[in-house]
C-alpha cells in the first residue's frame, strides 16, 4: 500500500479503490478548460481524492458537488475545501436526481481504472441529467470509447457511448503525473449527450450491440441468427463483421430487426 503526502496529510492510496492521485496543476486546469465549464454551471466531480482537480474547478465555479467514497479523503475534502458540497458515498449508488434538481450536471473526474466501465454506463443511464462529462481514464479505454469503424478498438463501448453521446478524445496524460504512479498512461475525453436519443428502445439496442459484437471474428449472420429474425436483412450485410458498420448503420439494422419479431422456437 502506497502512502501519499499532500499538505502534510498522509493517506494510504487504496488499491482496491483504484486510487491514483493527479499531482500536476497544469493538467487539472487543462481538464477544466477543455470541459468548457462556466461559473453558472451545476458541476459534479466524481472522486475528488486530495482535491487536485477540485481546486482547478473552484477557480471557475463558486461551489459544486463532489462524491467521494473514501472516508479519510471525504474528511480531508471537507476540511480543505468547505465550498464543496461533499456527498460521502459510492458514485455507482448515490442518487443523481437530487444533485441535478437545479439543472443538468457538468461532470468531471479522474475516474478509477478498475470501475471505469460501470461509471461510464451509470452516466449513460442518467444522460438526461447530464449536459457533459469530461473524464480522465486509462488511455486504452479512452481509445476504445472514441474508436471508429474498422479499427481493432471499435466495439461495444464505442457503439454504446457514441450512439447516445458526441464523444471527443481530448489529450493523453503520462503516468508520471500521478501518485502512486500507475503502470499505464491516461487520457481525457469529453462526452455530450445527444439532445434526442437515436433509438426509442435503448435497452433493446444495448442487448443488440452486445449480441452483434459477441464474437468479433464471426459474421453478423452467425452472431444474430439465434436471437433475431434476420430474413429481412440484406445478404451482403449478413456476411460482414459488426466492426465494419458505422453507428448509423447499426441503428438502422437494429430498427429493421426490431420491426420483426423472432418466432418462438418449437418445443
Amino acid at each position: 500500500m502506497t502512502r501519499v503526502e499532500y499538505k502534510h496529510t498522509h493517506i494510504a492510496a487504496k488499491k482496491k479503490l483504484g486510487q491514483n492521485f493527479l499531482t500536476d496543476k497544469n493538467i487539472t486546469r487543462k481538464i477544466v478548460r477543455e470541459s468548457g465549464v462556466t461559473p453558472t454551471d451545476r458541476v459534479l466531480e466524481i472522486g475528488p481524492g486530495f482535491g487536485a482537480l477540485s481546486s482547478a474547478i473552484l477557480e471557475v465555479v463558486p461551489t459544486f458537488t463532489a462524491i467521494e467514497r473514501d472516508r479519510e479523503l471525504a474528511r480531508f475534502i471537507r476540511q480543505e475545501h468547505p465550498r464543496i458540497e461533499l456527498v460521502e458515498g459510492d458514485f455507482l449508488k448515490v442518487p443523481l436526481e437530487p444533485i441535478a434538481a437545479e439543472g443538468k450536471l457538468t461532470v468531471l473526474g479522474n475516474i478509477p481504472y478498475s470501475i471505469t466501465s460501470p461509471i461510464l454506463f451509470r452516466l449513460l443511464e442518467n444522460r438526461h441529467l447530464i449536459s457533459s462529462a469530461t473524464l480522465m481514464m486509462q488511455h486504452e479505454v479512452a481509445l476504445r470509447i472514441a474508436a471508429t469503424p474498422g479499427t481493432k478498438e471499435y466495439g461495444i463501448l464505442a457503439v454504446q457511448m457514441q450512439a447516445f453521446c458526441d464523444v471527443t478524445y481530448l489529450f493523453k496524460v503520462g503516468r508520471a503525473v500521478f501518485k502512486p504512479r500507475p503502470e499505464v498512461d491516461s487520457a481525457v475525453i469529453r462526452m455530450v449527450p445527444k439532445p434526442v436519443d437515436p433509438v426509442a428502445d435503448s435497452e433493446g439496442f444495448r442487448i443488440f450491440v452486445r449480441c452483434i459484437f459477441h464474437q468479433r471474428r464471426k459474421t453478423i449472420l452467425n452472431n444474430l441468427k439465434n436471437d433475431y429474425d434476420i430474413s429481412s436483412v440484406p445478404a451482403g450485410t449478413l456476411q460482414l463483421r459488426a466492426e465494419a458498420l458505422s453507428i448509423e448503420d447499426l441503428i438502422r439494422l437494429f430498427e429493421l430487426l426490431r420491426a420483426v419479431e423472432k418466432p418462438e422456437k418449437s418445443a
